[in-house]
């Protein structure tokens, strides 16, 4: 080897050193409604712990009893349930213009996060609002930062983060007003739910992730399709997955990231778990 090839070499191994995540990586997840296989929850959570990931990301339950059993499995199993997906649809929207409407949308909220917290999870997702012909945007703004203050005092309690996701519900649209939106809070518990493939319709996730930087709690992988406009499966799409996970690693995000699919872009458990590894090491 030549001083010209070594120094390649070099440099080669420093560019991929410097854009490795730290010890404390990225965590996998999968989502319980994903998994296809299995009858009970307890042989659900062995699939996907046997398949490689580091935990699970379940919906919202208020049976007493059906949240011990999944909390049961998740111990016996060894798979931490680190997020419930609250969402926020419908009734439960806090932008509703019905003030009893939205009083009840913050009760149920904190239904949520007491869900969240006999699970053993840390995060609850939420949709906070919807911008439609009957609601205006400054309405949905005002009304669903009232209603999650409404709910800190349970969030703190419970010791569960409130993560807001961008969905297609024509609010937040840009990673400065979803910025904005969690600093009114200047609560900890008050982050974002950042979702990769909801993003590459109009935007760069890239950008995004660099702009909210730490107020990222959780992150949802899925790839789009531009010329299709449909999600596919993780790698067979426009995400520009290296540059993702390069922000990812810049801002010092080390926390559960979760698959989420919704039809053509399944895969079985132990594909995607390679996949996702494969945005973790940088290969």
């Amino acid at each position: 080897m030549n001083r010209r090839e070594f120094l390649g070499v070099s440099a080669a191994a420093a560019a991929s050193a410097a854009f490795r995540f730290p010890e404390d990586k990225p965590k996998k997840s999968l989502i319980y409604g994903m998994v296809k296989a299995g009858g009970t929850v307890e042989e659900k959570f062995d699939i996907v712990k046997k398949a490689g990931f580091d935990g699970i990301e379940v919906p919202p339950m208020f049976n007493p009893d059906d949240q011990a059993k999944f909390k049961a499995a998740s111990d016996k199993v060894g798979l931490p349930i680190h997020s419930v997906i609250y969402g926020g649809w419908g009734n439960n929207l806090l932008s509703q213009a019905d003030p009893e409407k939205r009083a009840a949308a913050v009760e149920n909220l904190k239904k949520g996060l007491q869900c969240a917290k006999a699970l053993g999870a840390t995060n609850l997702l939420l949709v906070p609002a919807v911008v439609d012909a009957k609601t205006r945007y400054v309405e949905a703004y005002e009304r669903s930062v009232e209603g999650i203050k409404k709910a800190l005092p349970t969030a703190e309690d419970c010791q569960v983060v409130i993560a807001v996701e961008e969905v297609w519900n024509n609010f937040l649209l840009s990673p400065l007003e979803m910025a904005r939106f969690i600093d009114d809070f200047q609560s900890p518990w008050v982050k974002t739910y950042f979702d990769v493939g909801n993003i590459v319709k109009n935007g760069w996730p890239e950008d995004w992730i660099r702009t909210l930087g730490k107020r990222i709690n959780r992150v949802h992988l899925k790839d789009y399709q531009k010329k299709t406009g449909k999600f596919v499966k993780l790698w067979e799409g426009d995400v520009n997955w290296k540059e993702v996970r390069k922000a990812l690693q810049e801002v010092g995000f080390a926390n559960y990231m979760s698959a989420e699919f919704n039809g053509d872009d399944y895969l079985e458990p132990d594909e995607l778990c390679k996949r996702i590894e494969r945005i973790i090491s940088g290969e």
